[in-house]
């Protein structure tokens, strides 16, 4: 058994795929499922249900899920370690971002942190907000930027870096682009373009929808703020977006402010521990970076 193994395991865990796990360990398919199964002959026992299209683990895998996590941390705490006795910091942080979220001072800060910092491998992926949180909460990222509703999500630290309310993005000649705002129920006369539920801004409309009684037709969701900005601005429906998201769109969209949508969507960062060395170097990075330049 080695650490190789333990790290593909838990990777195809999260993922429930074999697939994406191969994506983010930057490995072949094939080289992971030959590990996997090398592990589970080692430890005689199946540790995923490969029968679905999901994979699932198996009971023996939900055991050994935790104790796996466990020895690649310690295993990093060891690298880290000897990294600080050797003034070096060293490791691996894995990061994840929302889907189609374009945020320069995430770029830069990660782009600063790796030069100074070439020991530390340094691992991003997207997914949907939720997922992304529990797979802090859970240990497999070590931080993530991701969108919440009004609070940051317990569990984990968090910095605000963005706070912003909802808008209305339409063509010019739009029935809703008249008035200088828009109410929800207005905006439920007509399809609507938005992101899927497990996003920040998602979760920010259908409280919002809600509270107001108001049920508008989805016609079109996208995971890319971008994506549902073009698709208004060709008029398959009123997007739904933070202000910000619709400033590169200039006269193609107007934006209006929704009356009663007040409380305001938020990107943060969130992590577990700011524990590690390598952790820490990154969120000052990262800190510097968000105080210096809009995120957008």
């Amino acid at each position: 058994m080695d650490l190789r193994q333990l790290e593909y395991f838990v990777a195809v865990a999260e993922e429930r795929n074999f697939t994406r796990a191969a994506e983010r360990v930057h490995i072949s398919q094939s080289g992971v499922s030959a590990r996997v199964r090398h592990l589970e002959r080692e430890l005689g026992a199946e540790l995923f249900d490969r029968s679905a299209r999901e994979v699932t683990l198996t009971v023996a895998g939900k055991a050994a899920l935790e104790h796996a996590r466990a020895a690649l941390a310690a295993a990093g705490a060891l690298r880290q370690a000897v990294g600080e006795v050797a003034d070096v910091i060293r490791g691996r942080l894995t990061v994840g971002m929302v889907v189609g979220c374009a945020i320069t001072p995430l770029f830069d800060a990660l782009a600063a942190f790796h030069a100074a910092h070439p020991g530390v491998e340094l691992s991003l992926t997207e997914g949907a907000s939720d997922r992304l949180t529990d797979a802090v909460r859970s240990g497999g990222l070590d931080l993530a930027l991701i969108g919440a509703a009004h609070t940051p999500p317990d569990g984990v630290e968090s910095l605000t870096v963005v706070r912003e309310r909802l808008v209305v993005a339409v063509p010019p000649g739009h029935p809703l682009a008249a008035g200088p705002t828009v109410t929800l129920r207005a905006l439920a006369a007509h399809p609507v373009v938005c992101m899927p539920r497990g996003t920040g801004l998602r979760a920010v409309f259908d409280a919002a929808c809600a509270a107001a009684d108001v049920r508008p037709v989805i016609a079109l969701e996208a995971s890319a703020a971008d994506a549902i900005a073009d698709l208004a601005a060709r008029g398959l429906g009123a997007g739904v977006l933070s202000a910000s998201m619709t400033a590169a769109y200039g006269d193609r969209l107007v934006a209006l402010p929704i009356d009663d949508a007040e409380r305001p969507g938020l990107l943060c960062l969130v992590w577990r521990t700011a524990g590690t060395p390598a952790l820490r170097a990154l969120l000052g990075h990262l800190r510097r970076s968000f105080r210096a330049g809009p995120a957008g």
